[in-house]
């Protein structure tokens, strides 16, 4: 390796630890700035909480054994419902680009669909799942699943043509060109979709546990609006916040994999 290449890998590390240390040292003075301002009555503790507190509050949960039980709950629920959602997706995905016209059929749905507030068919699949794990996986499908369609199939419709002619041209069937060329060719767009789709799951279950989970992070956080404890409410979204970064890094961590 040439000098050069040793400093120009030096000055990436280096810029990366500049950054991460400005994003912790923020963090660190929001946190403090927060606490200062409860401690000295300059905001309202009761409604805003203090990082004190919320630790307290995490302490008070982990004592009582409730804190892995609600946390373990939404975990299964997102795994569930991503890996359902992410299978399903893919499934039908593949489905509309072999088949135009089914694609043309059901793309007017699937627009309809995405556009709807899903909250407001939850007293309907209440009625219909009941008020169960099974509402909160219909729910969360409802959120990610329409994503991921969407974003696969116009990844797999954008492929390289010139690519898809010359397979065509070589009389490759619809399965050789979808294992040879659609589907490395959208691994990318397969990454991302990856992405959002743990976003709209992690959406989605939250949405189902305010309707009707007792248990899991959303269940924690409408049980401390109803009693206006605003320590649990600020515990569970603080318990959120920590669930997302990790399942960032993972998905992050597989987007560099593929990468190398």
């Amino acid at each position: 390796m040439s000098i050069e290449q040793r400093t120009f890998l030096r000055r990436i590390l280096f810029n990366k630890i500049i950054v991460l240390l400005i994003q912790i040292s923020l963090f660190m003075s929001i946190i403090f700035f927060w606490e200062y301002l409860s401690r000295n009555n300059l905001i309202n503790s009761f409604i805003y909480s203090s990082p004190s507190k919320i630790i307290n509050c995490l302490k008070e949960l982990a004592i009582s054994h409730n804190l892995f039980n609600h946390v373990w709950c939404t975990i299964e629920e997102i795994i569930i419902s991503f890996t359902g959602g992410i299978f399903l997706g893919f499934i039908i995905a593949i489905l509309l680009y072999q088949f135009k016209m089914l694609a043309k059929i059901l793309e007017p749905f699937l627009i309809v669909l995405n556009s709807l507030p899903k909250v407001a068919l939850g007293p309907i699949i209440i009625i219909i799942a009941g008020a169960n794990l099974k509402s909160i996986i219909i729910m969360t499908l409802l959120i990610n699943l329409i994503v991921t369609i969407m974003n696969l199939y116009n990844g797999f419709i954008n492929t390289d043509q010139n690519k898809l002619v010359l397979l065509k041209s070589l009389k490759a069937s619809k399965i050789q060109i979808l294992k040879y060329l659609v589907i490395p060719g959208s691994l990318n767009t397969i990454i991302s979709s990856l992405k959002i789709n743990i976003s709209m799951t992690l959406i989605g279950v939250i949405m189902g546990e305010f309707l009707v989970s007792k248990a899991g992070i959303g269940y924690l956080i409408i049980y401390g609006t109803q009693i206006f404890n605003m320590n649990l409410v600020m515990a569970g979204i603080f318990i959120l916040i920590v669930l997302s970064i990790v399942i960032y890094l993972l998905v992050t961590l597989l987007f560099n994999k593929y990468q190398k």
